[in-house]
């Protein structure tokens, strides 16, 4: 347990749900082994606050922001920079813009929910050995973008592809991450010298951790649960239902 958070990890049955004969894979299908690794990073991300100063390899990282790197973006925009924070003075500066941001923000509840907001972490700045601020460059390659033209925000959405293969290329690699959205971008961009261009869209603690939590930490702590996602999924218009073709879950993933 890491601060009240259980850290046990049991094999998801989610995980090995996953079984197949090589003789019913297609020729584009990865094989059963292949798929496994790719479904056990999904489910067991986490959105981690809890860091051990022991350092991260550097080619390690440089193969987590290469899996970054390669993820899909609205006309092979690939808007995304990425600033790698090792310096403590400027993790300092990110710290305070947090507490700020974030005693603002527990104003915004009341309460018991006050005080479990209160009671969260919700950052690892100055603990995790690196941090990672992800941008959007939204002047990349000129005003007109291939498929952006009716969406604009599609740069954004690139960029959030690009922390997503992040997060699950550490996961893989035992590297834990951390998403800190309570910050004030205006005050992150003078901190960190971004161009009035530039997008801050992720700002990321990395590093490695004792454990990762068996669940969500939101979950475990009572904030909130897992919605079923039989239940947000409609059917040729919205709250639709279906009628000649129905999604099937098996009964094995509900058991996380």
């Amino acid at each position: 347990m890491v601060s009240g958070i259980p850290v046990t990890i049991k094999t998801s049955a989610k995980i090995n749900s996953i079984e197949q004969s090589e003789d019913n894979i297609s020729e584009h299908e990865f094989s059963p082994g292949k798929k496994q690794g790719l479904y056990e990073a999904i489910y067991k991300r986490r959105d981690m606050r809890h860091f051990i100063t022991k350092p991260i390899d550097p080619e390690k990282l440089g193969r987590i922001l290469d899996a970054a790197h390669h993820a899909g973006s609205v006309g092979y925009m690939q808007p995304w920079n990425f600033l790698v924070i090792t310096d403590p003075a400027v993790k300092n500066k990110i710290a305070l813009n947090f507490k700020n941001a974030n005693e603002e923000a527990a104003q915004k509840f009341s309460g018991d929910r006050q005080k479990l907001y209160n009671s969260l972490k919700l950052e690892g700045i100055q603990d995790a050995p690196v941090n990672i601020c992800v941008t959007c460059d939204r002047t990349r390659f000129g005003p007109n973008v291939l498929g952006r033209s009716t969406v604009f925000e599609t740069d954004l959405f690139s960029t959030c592809c690009a922390v997503q293969n992040l997060w699950l290329a550490a996961r893989a690699e035992g590297i834990a991450v951390g998403w800190v959205s309570i910050l004030s971008h205006d005050q992150l961009k003078e901190d960190l010298d971004i161009p009035d261009h530039i997008q801050p869209v992720a700002y990321l603690c990395i590093g490695h951790t004792e454990a990762f939590y068996s669940k969500p930490m939101l979950e475990t702590a009572g904030w909130a649960q897992r919605l079923p996602v039989e239940k947000l999924i409609y059917y040729n218009k919205w709250q639709g239902t279906p009628t000649d073709f129905k999604v099937y879950f098996p009964d094995s993933t509900k058991n996380d």
